[in-house]
């Protein structure tokens, strides 16, 4: 089985606000050599349209809001028509028109989710309090933003092994001379192992460090308060220190 891609190509510098210049990284400790809370999403994460349209960036805002929420003691679940109805609203994708399936743009999606919200299978909306972009391939920013914020949302510029590493349960690695297939997106959750864990096609993928370093393109961090039980994330980040953390990014966070 051949699954979809459709993250479009990245844009440098559309996203104007970079992570590391409001994070002072000397002064946070270390991440550790394992977190993320991957287990809390027990049940099927489903592949919510994207084995058979390029909606990549949907499916994987979905599973960002799922684990924000079970983080958060709150589950929240989303259909395949929920996030397709997203899709369709940024970017006029319609079932009807194949043409029409053409992926998204990280910077366009990241803004719709902050000012719309995406829409649950209940039909409330979840929104992001705010974004920021990392700098491609750098591991750093990754490990010490997925940590801080409970993941991170990567583009990668996927190569045709990925698909067959994928369906024989490995994990994404190099392999020389393998050509690229696409723009794909997915939540970067943990880190095991050595490896980041992402969320993609309905499940977790591991992904070797070098292969992140060569095909990363793009990256966001978001803030999403959903992931706070008493103002405070799972791993003892209270809101406060967070927000400090992104208080220069142009617009108060109330």
């Amino acid at each position: 089985m051949q699954f979809k891609l459709g993250k479009l190509p990245a844009r440098p510098n559309s996203v104007k606000l970079k992570f590391a210049k409001y994070v002072n990284f000397a002064a946070l400790p270390k991440p550790p050599s394992n977190f993320g809370h991957t287990n809390l999403l027990r049940g099927p994460q489903g592949l919510l349209g994207n084995d058979d349209y390029g909606d990549c960036v949907w499916a994987g805002a979905a599973h960002e809001t799922m684990l924000w929420n079970a983080e958060a003691g709150t589950p929240v679940q989303f259909t395949t028509d929920s996030v397709l109805s997203d899709y369709s609203a940024v970017t006029g994708f319609s079932k009807a028109d194949p043409n029409s399936d053409q992926g998204t743009d990280m910077q366009k999606a990241a803004s719709y989710r902050l000012k719309t919200g995406i829409v649950d299978a209940k039909g409330e909306r979840h929104k992001i309090a705010a974004y920021l972009a990392l700098e491609a391939g750098n591991l750093q920013e990754v490990l010490v933003a997925s940590w801080l914020f409970g993941l991170v949302g990567l583009g990668l510029v996927l190569p045709e092994s990925a698909q067959e590493q994928f369906q024989n349960g490995q994990a994404w690695d190099l392999v020389p001379g393998s050509p690229d297939d696409g723009g794909h997106y997915v939540p970067a959750m943990a880190r095991r192992c050595g490896q980041l864990i992402v969320s993609t096609w309905g499940t977790f993928e591991p992904v070797a460090d070098p292969f992140f370093k060569a095909k990363n393109d793009e990256g966001l961090v978001y803030l999403s308060d959903e992931m706070l039980k008493n103002d405070q994330s799972i791993d003892g980040f209270k809101r406060a220190a967070l927000v400090d953390d992104l208080s220069q990014i142009g617009r108060p966070i109330s």
